[in-house]
């Protein structure tokens, strides 16, 4: 939840005035998160209600508070069509559904999205280069090659970036923040995390990450703080 607007506390008030003082105080505590910009705090926010799934009031809140941060509904349904790979297509449709449903109510305009190039969207002989790395497929295709097809599918149709995409580190940390509701923190968290450090994130900027996503679950964070520390230990030599 993100409890910034007076209307959001209130309505909750109304419900349980206890709950609404343990809410409102918990989730100004992650909000006051330094190092993650309010972009980044959104998407983080409207990643976990599409896990949780809570796609009711949570949602519905989440997408208010990027509104008036200057997050547009079109950057929404970016950050939805990113993590439909990780969150799973029908975990992503209830929310691009149920994000529809806000556009109307409020009368916003249903943003226009550029078609993918055709492609992208094959698989075998003729298909675009995957930005999948090697050392990944590798142990994809160890798995399955069917399934490492699969991946590079996804892959390929994520690789678009520029203006009206998301940056690399904010891919990063919208998908470190799934593995972190699913609690795939392994090779996934990992390969994610890496990505994020990759793109200039700092180990301090990685571990806000978690500080902001323990509002949506804390033992799941307790859990992920664990395959970090031990993660970001490794990347630290000692002497």
């Amino acid at each position: 939840m993100t409890l910034h607007a007076s209307t959001d506390l209130d309505a909750i008030t109304q419900m349980d005035p206890v709950f609404a003082q343990m809410a409102a105080t918990s989730v100004a505590h992650c909000w006051a998160v330094p190092e993650l910009s309010d972009r980044e705090k959104v998407f983080l926010a409207l990643v976990a209600d599409v896990c949780q799934p809570a796609l009711g009031l949570p949602f519905e809140m989440h997408v208010r508070a990027g509104l008036r941060r200057g997050v547009s509904t079109a950057d929404m349904r970016a950050l939805l069509r990113l993590i439909s790979y990780d969150s799973g297509y029908a975990a992503a449709l209830a929310a691009m559904d149920r994000l529809t449903e806000i556009e109307a109510a409020a009368g916003l305009p249903r943003p226009a999205a550029e078609p993918l190039p055709p492609e992208l969207l094959k698989t075998g002989p003729g298909s675009a280069p995957t930005p999948l790395p090697e050392p990944v497929r590798a142990l994809l295709s160890d798995l399955d090659p069917y399934f490492l097809e699969y991946f590079d599918l996804q892959s390929r149709m994520r690789s678009v970036q520029g203006p009206g995409t998301l940056t690399i580190r904010e891919r990063a940390f919208t998908t470190m923040s799934v593995d972190v509701h699913y609690q795939t923190l392994d090779e996934t968290f990992r390969i994610h995390t890496g990505r994020a450090l990759g793109a200039g994130a700092s180990h301090d900027d990685v571990r806000a990450v978690l500080r902001f996503t323990a509002q949506f679950g804390v033992t799941r964070a307790w859990q992920a703080w664990k395959a970090l520390n031990a993660y970001l230990a490794e990347l630290t030599p000692t002497r």
